[in-house]
């Protein structure tokens, strides 16, 4: 029986949408090919982005400065850059890496670097030049490196690190050649390699400087905020001496466990709660001042105790309340210290009924324009501002007359600082 023509036109009608589907998918794909070649860019653009990748990477190596870690990581980086058979780094002892072939020629480096070393100047090395030094066979088979060329088949570039007036090494790379010296491009490029690692460790020692500095400006502006504990603390045994002697000598115990805790050497930073155990002791001296007119509230979350804050901190700030804020207040005087959980953060408020003060009179203070008043207002926030950076100073809300709010914020979690 012959086929219907209805059913040879819907044959007809399927096959040209299979050749139109087949069709948009070839030039769907054909449109993807030519995107990701555009994306790609062009062979000079691909060289580019490979060396600042592998700059950017070396770099990152270098960041604590010529140790052998680092060194070893960055050069492979940098072997790649430079297109060498072999690349070694050094500093003024010895080795610290090397990636590629003729190592070999490692016992040997830093005798062919003393030039180098020595007067700034990058050597450029022969492979006659390391046969007549004698560091493979003049004559005769050689061992292979393990690129497959023997070592006194190798030219070496060897380029002083200098930072500054000072050289702190020196970056050798190796070229397979026949005769001859290496070429005038690898010449170059070590010298420029060598520069930049130069930079990176300047980069380095600035930081490490820089770190240094920190920690010699918090151990100042502690040894600053000390004194005060001092006079309070002496002031309020004093009163007693003649009047209550067992009082005075219960006071010299809490002061010898105060001071003891305030002078420790371990450590720029402590626990909320061992500040908030001086802030106790702080008190207790306050009090046999000034008896019922310090008041005292406390409302502390148990899951923040172990927040880990810069040593003293606390306490100064407590003590500001009571001498500039409740001293000079007519009648009792109330401080409330609260320490919430506040996401990534521990939130501490230090709050007072006192006197207040005068919002540019303190502002300007923070800014270490006058002297005397709220030094230790002013110590604990640059303290606060050199370790977690300038959003976490003292937030300080005040007026004449209205008391005083100051809210103190600190990451929860700091890896590098220990209690």
């Amino acid at each position: 029986m012959p086929d219907s023509p209805l059913l040879t036109g819907a044959t007809v009608i399927v096959a040209i949408a299979l050749v139109i589907l087949a069709i948009a998918a070839v030039v769907g794909v054909g449109l993807k090919v030519i995107r990701a070649f555009r994306d790609l860019g062009s062979d000079a653009e691909q060289a580019t982005y490979r060396t600042l990748h592998a700059a950017s990477r070396a770099g990152k190596s270098l960041r604590n400065g010529l140790e052998p870690s680092g060194a070893a990581r960055a050069g492979r980086q940098l072997r790649s850059i430079l297109g060498c058979d072999g690349l070694a780094i050094t500093d003024t002892d010895g080795v610290l890496a090397w990636d590629g072939g003729a190592e070999e020629l490692r016992p040997h480096l830093m005798e062919l670097a003393a030039g180098p070393l020595d007067d700034g100047h990058t050597a450029v090395l022969p492979a006659s030049a390391l046969r007549h030094a004698h560091l493979a066979p003049a004559t005769g088979p050689t061992a292979p490196s393990p690129g497959g060329t023997a070592s006194a088949d190798f030219g070496a570039v060897i380029a002083p690190i200098r930072v500054g007036s000072r050289v702190v090494g020196c970056v050798a790379a190796f070229s397979a050649v026949k005769a001859g010296s290496p070429g005038a491009g690898l010449v170059r490029a070590t010298g420029e390699v060598a520069d930049w690692v130069a930079a990176q460790v300047e980069l380095a020692e600035l930081d490490a400087s820089r770190r240094l500095l920190v920690e010699a400006e918090v151990r100042s502006l502690r040894a600053q905020i000390s004194p005060h504990f001092i006079y309070n603390s002496l002031n309020a045994i004093a009163s007693f001496i003649n009047t209550d002697p067992a009082r005075a000598r219960e006071l010299v115990v809490e002061f010898a466990d105060f001071t003891r805790y305030s002078f420790r050497r371990h450590g720029d930073f402590t626990t909320l709660a061992e500040e908030l155990r001086c802030i106790d002791r702080y008190l207790l001296l306050e009090r046999a001042r000034f008896g019922d007119r310090v008041q005292v509230s406390l409302r502390i979350a148990p899951e923040v105790l172990g927040t880990v804050i810069p040593f003293l901190s606390l306490q100064p700030l407590v003590e500001n309340a009571v001498r500039h804020g409740l001293e000079a207040k007519e009648g009792p005087g109330h401080i409330t210290i609260c320490a919430n959980d506040s996401g990534a953060f521990a939130e501490v408020t230090i709050e007072d009924d006192g006197v207040g003060m005068d919002p540019e009179k303190l502002r300007a203070t923070l800014a270490g324009h006058n002297d005397g008043e709220h030094v230790g207002l002013r110590n604990v926030d640059a303290r606060l501002r050199q370790v977690y950076g300038d959003d976490h100073g003292l937030v300080i809300e005040t007026a004449p007359g209205e008391g005083t709010l100051i809210t103190m914020r600190v990451p929860k979690s700091q890896p590098g600082h220990d209690a």
